[in-house]
């Protein structure tokens, strides 16, 4: 795991120092690769979709990781693997882009940048909705892809990453150089174009199979839950730890959501309970207003970072316990 977290270090720091990383995380190859099992519906369709490329990710991970003085390879694939999954858009500049717009139609647009959700309705400009679109997206880009490489490698991290891509139905990328520039947002379903112009409607877009998504969809709910919890835990850590608790047991208590297993969404609540309570406390200076959307955003993203430093900690102490036990 020391590697391991080496390379989680090295990744998220390169990601910082060069911006454009996230321009080069192109899926087109893997929906390509869907539209050709469409035949398939349901578990076959995730199956048949999934397996192959996480087979060829690892037996390359184990081959480079068992031949002698390979090591470095190994760290270097597994760092391109990492880097290829995250995302695929910046979590921190899209916060900043809303941040900093000029007027507050800029500001709803360059939210909707921030959804994860995988359909494509318009999400409003409120602060508990931006808020936890944040949250939402740090898990997805950013949280959920470091726990699963930490524990499984670099194919947990692919794994991860190309589940998500099933759950959003989308056209393969436009080719470079076409005067289109290729955003993605969270789940992979937002193309704008340099001149702003009308995202594509859904006769533009791949159906691909719907009971297929839904497994994709189940199945994702099963791998955000763990990464869920473990943000809960640490933003327990950082900020009002009696707040985030009680939403927590809250929602658990609440009789519609106990009987859901293996479901994410108490973190929405968690984050709002959260960031509310830090904006309370005065972090972002004093009188601030739980009700102000960017006060709300700004301190949801301190909160992120704090947990990724809680996160790394850990993992480092975990690394350390390692070597001395």
């Amino acid at each position: 795991m020391a590697i391991r977290l080496l390379v989680v270090l090295v990744v998220l720091l390169l990601i910082q120092l060069l911006p454009y990383i996230p321009k080069y995380r192109r899926h087109d190859w893997f929906h390509r690769w869907t539209a050709h099992h469409s035949e398939n519906d349901g578990g076959a369709f995730v199956a048949w979709t999934l397996l192959p490329p996480l087979l060829v990710c690892l037996v390359l991970s184990y081959v480079l990781s068992h031949l002698p003085l390979m090591m470095v390879l190994w760290a270097i694939f597994a760092g391109y693997v990492l880097a290829y999954s995250l995302g695929p858009r910046d979590l921190e500049r899209d916060v900043d882009a809303v941040l900093k717009a000029p007027d507050r139609a800029g500001r709803e647009q360059a939210a909707q940048m921030l959804r994860s959700t995988d359909d494509h309705s318009r999400m409003p400009f409120t602060a508990p909705h931006l808020v936890e679109a944040a949250v939402w997206s740090g898990l997805r880009r950013r949280f959920a892809v470091l726990f699963w490489f930490l524990l499984l490698g670099p194919v947990g991290a692919l794994g991860y990453r190309l589940n998500r891509l099933l759950l959003v139905q989308v056209a393969p990328d436009p080719v470079p150089d076409s005067g289109v520039t290729h955003v993605e947002e969270e789940d992979e379903h937002a193309r704008v174009d340099a001149t702003a112009a009308p995202p594509a409607t859904n006769a533009e877009v791949e159906p691909g199979p719907t009971r297929g998504r839904v497994v994709a969809r189940r199945l994702g709910e099963i791998l955000d839950w763990v990464p869920a919890h473990l943000m809960v835990f640490a933003m327990a850590l950082v900020s009002d730890f009696d707040a985030v608790i009680k939403a927590w047991r809250a929602w658990h208590a609440d009789p519609g959501n106990a009987a859901r297993s293996f479901d994410p969404d108490f973190l929405s609540a968690v984050a709002r309970a959260s960031v509310d309570a830090d904006v309370v406390a005065g972090d972002e200076g004093p009188d601030q207003d739980t009700s102000d959307a960017l006060v709300e955003l700004d301190d949801a993203r301190r909160l992120l970072m704090r947990v990724l430093m809680v996160w790394l900690a850990i993992a480092a102490l975990i690394v350390l316990g390692g070597w001395f036990v």
